[in-house]
């Protein structure tokens, strides 16, 4: 598969689809519009403060896991109860502003905001938001939660197909190498986010990512 051929959104899931209306630049990617449900369209509640937004790109991608429950509900309604569920574990149990990862791709493979603003900055390329993902890179590095527990199993097609096509616009938008792709582990040892199995498909994700990427 190419970078035209996914960019053009023939693949999977279809997670990448064009406007037909976008003005040349890096892969055409003002192009392209990724049809991420908004905070808005899943019911997020208000940030409970203003939202930090960082004024530069981001540098990497984190990939995380739910450690939730491998539902075999792939519908689009599970996907927004569990964007329901993660924002009030993370305001209310957590105590913090909004849900702390910037996207969420549900097993079904739809792909979802996470903190608000966060698909603004994303279709801008040139910023991005603050995030509570993992200590150290909240300024540095867009986070992605995948909804599942993959220490013995592996995410299901739908969702990594999802996972690929997110992560080859964001690299694009934000010129973020396929080597920028880490694991949560890889900046915070006390966690196995996001799963043995997971973590072991990421060299296998940097791969698929920079084949479409050239």
């Amino acid at each position: 598969m190419n970078r035209r051929t996914l960019l053009r959104g023939v693949v999977g899931t279809g997670v990448l689809l064009t406007t037909g209306a976008g003005s040349p630049g890096r892969a055409h990617a003002r192009g392209i519009v990724l049809p991420v449900r908004s905070c808005a369209d899943w019911g997020a509640r208000p940030a409970s403060q203003a939202i930090t937004v960082v004024p530069r790109r981001p540098v990497r991608i984190l990939v995380h896991h739910t450690a939730s429950d491998n539902v075999e509900d792939y519908s689009l309604d599970a996907a927004c109860a569990q964007a329901r569920w993660i924002q009030h574990v993370h305001m209310d149990q957590n105590g913090w502003l909004d849900s702390g990862q910037h996207f969420t791709n549900s097993r079904g493979g739809y792909l979802l905001e996470g903190r608000h603003q966060s698909l603004d900055a994303l279709r801008a390329g040139d910023h991005m938001i603050q995030g509570a993902h993992c200590p150290g890179q909240n300024e540095a590095a867009i986070g992605i939660e995948n909804e599942g527990t993959y220490v013995d199993a592996e995410p299901p097609t739908p969702q990594w197909e999802t996972l690929v096509s997110f992560c080859v616009y964001a690299c694009d938008q934000y010129g973020i190498s396929p080597r920028e792709i880490f694991g949560h582990r890889d900046f915070y040892a006390d966690t196995v986010c996001p799963g043995d199995r997971f973590y072991a498909m990421l060299p296998r994700l940097r791969r698929e990512v920079a084949a479409v990427l050239g």
